[in-house]
């Protein structure tokens, strides 16, 4: 039987050495931790859109607010533009993953969008074309992403939805709810989806939401219980300046300790008038 060494006595200094190797190695991971999440929050911000556009009768306003702990930045985004034949359109996505990489693809996502739709009216079909062009990128991240397009002329809203969370509206005379209409899968999942268009006159003044989960959903807390809560705030407020529909909102994502970003764009709009003939 072999005998058993005896354990190798270990120096007060050596302890002290030890600890402060691994002292200094974690501060490192930290540090560098730090670095990527400082740089996907100024990645995130720069590509976020300084303004968004309006018409007469018709407002808009975002708000955007970061991971509470800073782990879970880089995924959301929101955007407005105008189109060439004078309508707008406005997008509000979220980006599977975080960090550096989802910064950086939220921006190719945004971008994608909005290239696609300065040729392409149709909602859907700027969806199906943005969901090729990431699929040929060979990329593992997908997103969700909600597209709106409004004309002017009709006072017409078209939505597509691509795997992202319902949008919300309330119109002035108190009725509101949480959008049912048929989404699609993420963008970036599977060739050749497809989106269908929702379209709506808005012949009621009033309000409408576009969000990320990061607004209505938290720990222990379900995302319909946070829809509701934004119902609400919309239905009080409908029609309303939009931005302080946007801050109003945002205190509902406060108040689920959301651990995710958290974005909101608020279109306020006066009612149709009669159709142009």
């Amino acid at each position: 039987m072999t005998p058993r060494r005896a354990p190798k006595s270990v120096s007060a200094a050596d302890l002290l050495g030890t600890l402060g190797r691994l002292t200094a190695r974690a501060r490192a991971g930290a540090e560098l931790q730090l670095a990527r999440v400082e740089l996907a929050e100024a990645l995130q911000r720069e590509m976020l859109p300084g303004s968004l556009p309006a018409l007469p009768g018709l407002r808009s306003a975002a708000r955007y607010a970061p991971a509470r702990h800073g782990l879970d930045i880089g995924g959301d985004w929101y955007d407005g533009f105008r189109l060439a034949e004078g309508g707008l359109a406005f997008s509000i996505g979220d980006v599977q993953g975080h960090d550096v990489e989802a910064a950086a693809f939220m921006g190719q996502v945004r971008v994608g969008v909005r290239a696609v739709s300065t040729v392409v009216v149709d909602p859907g079909e700027v969806l199906s074309r943005a969901n090729d062009v990431l699929l040929s990128m060979d990329c593992e991240l997908f997103a969700t992403c909600t597209l709106l397009r409004f004309d002017p002329g009709t006072w017409t809203l078209e939505s597509a939805r691509a795997g992202h969370v319902p949008s919300v509206w309330a119109t002035v005379d108190g009725s509101y709810g949480i959008s049912d209409d048929e989404g699609g899968l993420p963008l970036g999942v599977e060739p050749g989806a497809r989106y269908t268009v929702t379209r709506r006159r808005l012949d009621r003044a009033g309000s409408i939401v576009l969000l990320t989960d990061g607004v209505v959903e938290g720990p222990s807390f379900p995302i319909d219980v946070g829809l509701e809560r934004v119902a609400r705030v919309v239905r009080e407020a409908a029609g309303a300046d939009p931005d302080e529909i946007a801050a109003e909102i945002m205190k509902v994502a406060d108040s689920t300790g959301h651990a995710d970003d958290a974005a909101v764009l608020v279109l306020s709009h006066d009612a149709a008038g009669p159709p142009r003939r």
